[in-house]
């Protein structure tokens, strides 16, 4: 009987050793590649490591899109690798969750008969094309490309401009900054359908016989430098595909949700990281270990003692993911790879055990004061280096030749302010990502508090730095300027790479949003509102252009820098691209600057800024206003992208009333829109000479007005010519004060200096 308990607890036994081992194998074999899936396989010259495979049922893990289809090709000797269910070539796989293919160049090419322009569309599937690695590139002289795709579900398109006279070519160099080439920087998260389009300003009259293709194309920057032969040939023309980066990511969940899954990729010694696309993850090798982490059997150790020893005066043991360092007799650990020596004294009465222990107290003690005495020294050497750095900067942004303006105006700007970066970091907590307000070409807004009153900082990217006198002069005159209808500069810091301005909150957004605004909770704005903002808005330029020390050219007039106040009042903002003009110079020449859509061509080609630059963009604001539509959109025809081109033409075909913003055209405001839309397209007369100046534009604006306020006198719908000659009657606004005085009939002349002087008061 006893026998039979024995032997019935052996059995009992041996079936849980063996359910155990069941369990296991059945683990390895989930964890394992499916059959017949390999750690990596080739195409061609390219290695293909798992999670991507060759082979169509190895993916089934991360899905298709892993999945290289090896086509073969009559035209080489080696199959192409594409991405599955695509036409994109890799040219190399990183498991840091990176791809190298090839992307298509677009080019437009001339000779004296014909013209070839090819633009090529790409899909990236699922990927998004990486913002640290590439870069987008025009080359071309008389060139704007641009990039449309999409960042998560919205449309996104940017671009730059490049132009070049063939007297440029010689001292071109390398540089990539507007003349001949352009570049800019990949925005974070476009993926999807990619679009490149390139456009010619003049037709390429110009330049065809020295610049016979325009180029347009995202490259990884690493693999692309430019030289001005480049812009003579057809060398990139000749190019069908260059290396582009793109980034991938497994699932669509980050690393506080992937281990949770069943399916988790990370295998043993290895670790999560989010995607820096923002969406997904990869995994990495853990520190100690090396090779592929989505294997099933994980990351090997790293025998840090095979090929060097690490530990100095002592002896290496590798551990897994780590070492040891075990010192000899005579020896006395330091640090974790350092032994030392241990020093006895030879008349010593004290045991062996007590010398060790007083060296090893001894040590421990002098490694923590060295450590706190480092600790220190670092501390106040950092602070000293911060300290010189914020002086380097101040004095390099010219903060003295600031503070000597400032004083030398006696208290004029007693209202200004030079803000230390301590009180800019603490008024937007650090500039955190929760205080941006928008983001642009020239810097990113943040919502600050300082003293208790709402602003509104601006930091600059980091480029190259102005001339400090010259941006000194400007900001000084911009703190000066007391208009209502231009947003108030408070002051600066100069105490970083880039000056910070510090500006007055606007809070009720900008015209671009307003107008363009598709909720139907939002009623679109009126036609007197809308008469009135346009009215602001040319009385703050042309106040700008003439009332100012020194004339301001904006350099980027558009509806989103044209900020709307609780009252709906307009404010001019952003004064990043503006110039200062001397009143006695008539023109500056400068680098082309500016949005797409608002640029005055005739800037464009020759880089010569005038204020008639301004009247155009102003131009480009006013059939904005009228139409609702955007400066430059991508989803109408091809001949209509561009508004003011297509706004102009309309003009010319007398189909302007078609194209008008169906909200605003009633019987009783035709006769203004048609006088508002005459105006605009006088503004975007192609040679600036023929506009009218910013002054004629707002008073013009304010007689418009006038007119709509008292439709009862038919006389003042003429011709433009006797427009001009006949008595128009004024309801005397003052632009400034806002006040308004009873009708009465003035001449055209005298309404024209009151409204200079009242452009004047500021």
């Amino acid at each position: 009987m006893a026998f039979y308990f024995q032997f019935q607890m052996h059995l009992n036994l041996w079936l849980i050793v063996l359910m155990i081992g069941l369990i296991n194998t059945m683990k390895l074999a989930a964890a394992s590649l499916p059959r017949g899936c390999p750690d990596s396989s080739t195409c061609g010259h390219l290695n293909v490591p798992y999670p991507c495979s060759t082979i169509e049922n190895c993916t089934t893990l991360l899905g298709d899109k892993f999945l290289i289809n090896c086509l073969k090709s009559s035209d080489s000797d080696h199959p192409i690798p594409l991405l599955w269910n695509s036409n994109i070539v890799v040219a190399n796989i990183s498991l840091d969750g990176e791809l190298e293919v090839m992307q298509y160049v677009a080019k437009e090419c001339y000779d004296i008969t014909a013209k070839t322009l090819i633009i090529y569309k790409q899909s990236v599937a699922d990927f998004s094309i990486s913002e640290t690695k590439n870069k987008f590139v025009a080359v071309g002289c008389d060139t704007q490309a641009t990039i449309n795709g999409q960042r998560g579900n919205s449309n996104y398109t940017t671009g730059c401009i490049s132009s070049c006279q063939e007297s440029d070519l010689d001292s071109l160099g390398e540089a990539c900054s507007g003349v001949g080439c352009c570049q800019i920087s990949i925005p974070k998260g476009l993926n999807k359908n990619i679009e490149i389009q390139l456009t010619s300003f003049y037709n390429r009259e110009y330049v065809a016989k020295f610049n016979p293709c325009s180029s347009a194309f995202i490259v990884d920057k690493d693999k692309f430098k430019f030289n001005s032969t480049i812009v003579r040939s057809r060398q990139l023309a000749e190019i069908e595909k260059l290396p582009m980066v793109i980034d991938w990511s497994i699932e669509n969940v980050s690393c506080d949700e992937a281990p949770k899954l069943e399916n988790y990729s990370c295998k043993a010694n290895s670790k999560c990281v989010n995607s820096t696309t923002g969406s997904g993850y990869i995994c990495q090798w853990s520190e100690g270990y090396k090779g592929n982490p989505y294997l099933p059997h994980g990351c090997q150790d790293i025998d840090e003692c095979e090929k060097h020893n690490p530990c100095i005066n002592g002896t290496c043991r590798n551990t897994p993911g780590s070492f040891n360092c075990s010192c000899g007799v005579g020896y006395t650990p330091i640090n974790r790879t350092t032994c030392s020596v241990v020093n006895t004294p030879s008349n010593s009465g004290r045991s062996t055990e007590h010398l060790i222990l007083d060296v090893s107290l001894s040590v421990c003690m002098g490694v923590i004061v060295f450590t706190a005495s480092s600790i220190m020294i670092f501390w106040i050497l950092k602070k000293r280096k911060l300290i010189k750095i914020k002086e380097k900067f101040f004095q390099q942004n010219g903060g003295k030749m600031l503070q000597q303006k400032l004083s030398s105006h006696g208290g004029s700007l007693d209202t200004t302010k030079i803000f230390s970066i301590e009180e800019l970091k603490k008024a937007t907590n650090n500039f955190h990502e929760s205080r941006i307000l928008g983001e642009g070409g020239y810097g990113t807004v943040y919502k600050g508090e300082l003293d208790n009153k709402l602003v509104a900082i601006k930091k600059s990217k980091v480029g190259v730095q102005p001339q400090s006198e010259k941006f000194i002069n400007e900001v000084v005159v911009l703190m000066q300027i007391n208009h209502k209808n231009v947003v108030k500069l408070f002051g600066c810091c100069l105490e970083t790479e880039v000056p910070l301005l510090v500006y007055e909150f606007i809070s009720n957004g900008t015209l671009f949003d307003r107008i363009h605004c598709t909720s139907q909770e939002v009623p679109p704005l009126s036609w007197n509102l809308r008469l009135k903002l346009a009215l602001e808005t040319a009385g703050a330029l042309a106040y700008l252009h003439c009332q100012t020390i020194t004339q301001i050219i904006h350099r980027d007039v558009k509806t989103a820098n044209i900020l709307l106040d609780d009252n709906y009042t307009a404010k001019v903002s952003d004064f990043g691209a503006s110039r200062l003009n001397p009143l006695d110079q008539n023109q500056l020449q400068t680098i082309v600057q500016g949005t797409f859509g608002y640029l005055d061509p005739e800037y464009m080609h020759s880089s010569k800024l005038t204020d008639k630059s301004d009247v155009y963009s102003f131009g480009v604001v006013l059939a904005e206003i009228l139409t609702r539509k955007k400066a430059l959109a991508f989803d109408r025809p091809e001949k209509d992208r561009n508004l003011a081109k297509y706004f102009v033409s309309a003009l010319k075909d007398g189909t302007i009333l078609d194209i008008l913003d169906v909200d605003i055209v009633k019987e009783e405001n035709v006769k203004v829109l048609m006088e508002v839309a005459n105006l605009a397209g006088r503004c975007l007369r192609l040679k600036g000479e023929k506009r009218p100046s910013m002054k004629e534009v707002a008073m013009e604006l304010e007689g418009l007005r006038t007119i709509k306020k008292h439709p009862q006198n038919e006389d003042y719908w003429l011709s433009e010519e006797e427009y001009l000659l006949e008595p128009l009657v004024s309801n005397s606004i003052d632009i400034i004060n806002g006040e308004s005085s009873s009708s009465t009939i003035v001449s055209h002349v005298d309404m024209q200096n009151k409204m200079l002087t009242s452009y004047g008061d500021g």
